[in-house]
């Protein structure tokens, strides 16, 4: 599911026609009433902390302008070199990471129907050795 989120984010940059976007909210009652009386809706609830985890204490990185007045004598710098040509848009570049994301939940996919068919033939192995270990008492 997580990776499917992930896929979602990079389709919304990569390929923006593939980008499915997230469901409208649906207001309550009470909030429909507001807004059809001409108040404004709710705000959505914003995610806990940095991109949802949870941690809210952030580091700032602020500039301060009063460092750049103390050198206020100083020259212009000189323009940029030259580069490259201009942007061109490159094709199929981005499916190595989609083919990647795909891969990885092929894995997850295998691993989970594997752990599944592990688990029920442990269970029948314990299902026989109680059986077995219930003979041996009876006897």
């Amino acid at each position: 599911e997580l990776i499917g989120v992930a896929k979602n984010r990079l389709n919304l940059f990569y390929n923006p026609k593939l980008h499915k976007a997230a469901p409208k909210r649906e207001l309550s009652a009470e909030d429909r009433i507001f807004v059809s009386n001409g108040g404004t809706p709710p705000p959505t609830e914003a995610p806990g902390g940095i991109a949802g985890t949870g941690i809210s204490a952030a580091p700032v990185l602020a500039q301060i302008s009063a460092h750049r007045a103390a050198n206020s004598d100083a020259v212009a710098p000189p323009p940029p070199p030259a580069t490259w040509d201009a942007y061109a848009k490159k094709g199929q570049e981005t499916s190595g990471v989609m083919a990647m994301l795909d891969m990885l939940v092929a894995d997850l996919d295998k691993d989970m129907q594997a752990a599944d068919v592990d688990e029920k033939d442990s269970q029948k192995e314990y299902e026989a050795f109680m059986e077995d270990s219930k003979t041996k008492r009876a006897a």
